[in-house]
């Protein structure tokens, strides 16, 4: 089988495209956040533009940037990073391609959590690797955990926390064991962070406080509302970061410029806290509202998701979203975007839209269950 084959369609694309074609749809499938970026990373934008700083940067980014990401971990985790251990990328998925290259080898097993982001296991497939879907559900709080993975032949585990689709959130003892574990076995660990600063119960931990062996990916795209910017970051080991600058000057050259200069004015905590203030009032709107309509055994901590069971209604989770958009102009996320562990029994919201709109959505969905 050719290699285009094997990499599977992400669905909600695809129902956003459809959605996108009726103005009177609500928008619950796609986790783009919708409010505006700090002022002054536009600020920042606007001076560079300016000031004519839209040429290539080095391949690993503004030393600048990568100073402040140094700082942004001193002082959100009170852990210290070397700058020189920073990569910025194109986004995330930017940084995930980056990760799978220097790591992974054709035929090399990389596993992770089942339900997780479609995009890990696409990512494995363009380097030839082979993903280990490891069942995660409300048995194991959505976690994977080291005694899930004894006997499997693995190069890497690929975690997220807050985790997409379930919003749930990695307990430190859980990490401590899963750092531990592959520093033991000789596991790489990567860790998704993107979420990170949009948690609402407990506190999100950094891998990098329990481990130095661990690639840490985070981003601008969620807590600082700059999707479209498409700028990320890794934190590597130091004996990874060339490898990752060869990789990063072939496929991509820089992470786009402005958008680097963008990214050093969006440290702004004042605003931040706003922000997740934001997410936190449409969680619990969202929750509430749906919380006796559909079985939800993963209260999220953390991201901007609700992961809703639906088989008192139905086992088909994407013919189901059809039939929600089309029927209640209601746009979510089948389950089955995000792997195969029942997931035709769940969809995907999220709360990336203002109270009025979710209320609205609340009140269209219960229409439509009635009219079931």
């Amino acid at each position: 089988m050719l290699r285009r084959d094997r990499i599977s369609p992400f669905i909600v694309m695809d129902i956003l495209a459809e959605a996108q074609k009726d103005p009177e749809v609500i928008h619950l499938e796609i986790g783009e956040p919708d409010l505006d970026p700090p002022p002054g990373a536009v600020e920042a934008l606007e001076r560079a533009v300016k000031e004519r700083r839209y040429f290539y940067t080095p391949a690993l980014g503004l030393w600048d940037l990568r100073e402040r990401i140094a700082d942004f971990y001193r002082e959100k985790y009170g852990v210290e990073v070397k700058p020189e251990r920073i990569a910025v990328t194109t986004g995330t998925s930017g940084a995930f391609l980056v990760a799978y290259s220097v790591l992974l080898e054709p035929g090399d097993r990389i596993a992770i959590a089942d339900p997780s982001y479609p995009c890990y296991r696409n990512f494995a497939h363009v380097v030839g690797a082979v993903t280990e879907a490891i069942p995660v559900s409300k048995e194991t709080d959505y976690e994977i955990r080291p005694d899930m993975l004894r006997g499997k032949r693995i190069k890497a585990l690929h975690i997220s926390s807050p985790a997409n689709p379930t919003g749930t959130l990695y307990s430190e003892k859980t990490l401590k064991e899963l750092a531990d574990f592959c520093e033991r076995e000789g596991v790489f660990l990567i860790s998704d962070e993107i979420y990170h600063g949009l948690v609402y119960e407990g506190k999100e931990r950094t891998a990098l406080e329990f481990t130095d062996r661990v690639v840490v990916i985070n981003g601008f795209s969620k807590f600082f509302c700059m999707p479209g910017f498409r700028i990320g970051w890794m934190v590597l080991p130091e004996d990874l970061i060339r490898y990752a600058e060869v990789v990063i000057q072939n496929v991509f050259i820089s992470a786009p410029t402005l958008s680097q200069y963008a990214a050093l004015g969006a440290f702004d905590y004042t605003y931040l806290e706003k922000v997740r203030s934001v997410f936190a009032e449409r969680r619990k709107v969202l929750y509430e509202g749906l919380r006796d309509l559909f079985d939800i055994d993963a209260i999220p901590s953390g991201a901007f998701y609700l992961w809703a069971r639906i088989s008192r209604y139905s086992k088909d989770s994407y013919s189901f979203a059809r039939r929600l958009l089309k029927e209640a102009k209601v746009a979510v996320t089948p389950g089955v975007d995000f792997g195969k562990n029942r997931t035709e029994e769940y969809i995907r919201f999220a709360y990336t839209r203002d109270v009025e709109e979710l209320r609205e959505a609340v009140r269209r969905i219960k229409e439509f269950l009635r009219n079931q």
